[in-house]
């Protein structure tokens, strides 16, 4: 039985695979995503993969570790597969990865989970549960790095008055694949921050969808993405206003350079009838270094009451700004650092939103690394 969440922007979810045909590229969901390079994840290629490593360090007063599928609160937010890829993940994997906060609980450091992948012919499906009790304050962070096909199913449970940061950071080596569908639920008065940062790989695709179980849920939804060379980035979000007096804010930035660079973003927000009273706004910025780059972003609101505190998106995709480039040059710094400055400061405002000193320096180290691999001459951004 697949569940209706009355858009017809996100599909309809069902745990029957038979409900979820291999997509050809023609469906609305998959227009943009290269098929051909999923290898074989939105097919039938094998799911059994185990070439890779995990690293924890979970601080006092949480616990993290496997769950057997059957002993498993999987479900506890509400997921339903809308993808054959999803579905699949649902269908292969025996274990849940599961990190518990108990409610009351405040920890004083962030989970910090790294998988490191060790590269192999097979695709991993993983699943994921993080879920944080009534009143409890946490970080979680999920970093992937090496080499690896991968597919996994993420879900982030808030309890009512809960605070939550949920980070994942996608530094793949440049060969890797993965594909992410998450799902949120926030509690009543509770909070999450949901932040997606996606620098390697050759393609990355995440799907995320953010529901609340109640009034007063806030929702914070960041990224920031890098493509260079070849590489596809594809980000679709949407979240469900399910309940009265919610909020959402989302903001996603994102550079490109290279030939062949290819970003999507996809924002989506649906304001059912019964959420009166809510606040929701989203935004996606690109910046385009290079030529032969290409940067789709598509935000989207369906609204179906007028009681609303308010709603609005913005787009924009651009080139280097110049009166910020001449500024800078005009006080004799050279060109290509004044190029870099622009970027930096393009990037680091969102960079401390995201309020994890533990990562915050190393994902400006990681954008600089990124200039680095393609020198920005004038010629190529002008």
């Amino acid at each position: 039985m697949g569940l209706d969440v009355s858009s017809h922007l996100h599909p309809v979810g069902s745990f029957d695979m038979s409900d979820h045909p291999v997509p050809t590229g023609r469906e609305e969901v998959w227009r943009f995503t290269p098929l051909k390079r999923l290898r074989g994840l939105h097919d039938d290629a094998p799911l059994d993969g185990d070439g890779y490593d995990v690293k924890l360090e979970v601080p006092a007063g949480a616990t993290a570790g496997n769950v057997e599928v059957a002993d498993s609160e999987r479900g506890l937010s509400g997921f339903v597969p809308t993808d054959r890829v999803a579905a699949r993940v649902w269908e292969s994997s025996p274990r849940v990865f599961t990190v518990d906060v108990p409610a009351e609980t405040e920890l004083a450091e962030p989970v910090l989970v790294t998988v490191t992948g060790r590269g192999g012919d097979r695709a991993v499906a993983r699943q994921l549960l993080v879920k944080v009790g009534a009143h409890a304050r946490a970080t979680v962070v999920v970093r992937f790095e090496g080499s690896a096909t991968w597919a996994d199913t993420t879900e982030i449970v808030v309890g009512d008055g809960a605070q939550v940061t949920y980070v994942t950071i996608q530094d793949w080596a440049d060969d890797a694949v993965h594909h992410s569908t998450q799902s949120a639920r926030v509690g009543r008065d509770a909070s999450l921050r949901h932040v997606a940062v996606t620098f390697g790989g050759d393609v990355v695709r995440h799907d995320t969808t953010a529901t609340y179980d109640g009034p007063g849920g806030e929702i914070e939804m960041l990224g920031l993405y890098f493509a260079d060379d070849g590489q596809h980035i594809e980000h679709r979000l949407f979240v469900d206003h399910n309940a009265p007096k919610t909020k959402s804010h989302v903001s996603y930035k994102g550079a490109l350079q290279g030939e062949g660079a290819h970003t999507v973003w996809i924002g989506n927000v649906l304001i059912r009838k019964e959420a009166e009273g809510i606040e929701t706004y989203e935004e996606n910025r690109n910046l385009v270094l290079t030529d032969g780059c290409q940067a789709d972003s598509v935000p989207n609101l369906e609204i179906e009451t007028g009681e609303i505190e308010g709603a609005g998106h913005a787009s924009a995709t651009g080139r280097f700004d110049d009166e910020q480039l001449f500024y800078l040059r005009s006080r004799g710094i050279a060109e290509a650092e004044a190029r870099r400055l622009v970027v930096h400061g393009f990037f680091n405002d969102l960079i401390r939103k995201i309020a994890v000193p533990a990562i915050e320096e190393s994902l400006t180290a990681t954008v600089e690394a990124e200039l680095e691999k393609n020198v920005l001459r004038p010629s190529e951004a002008s």
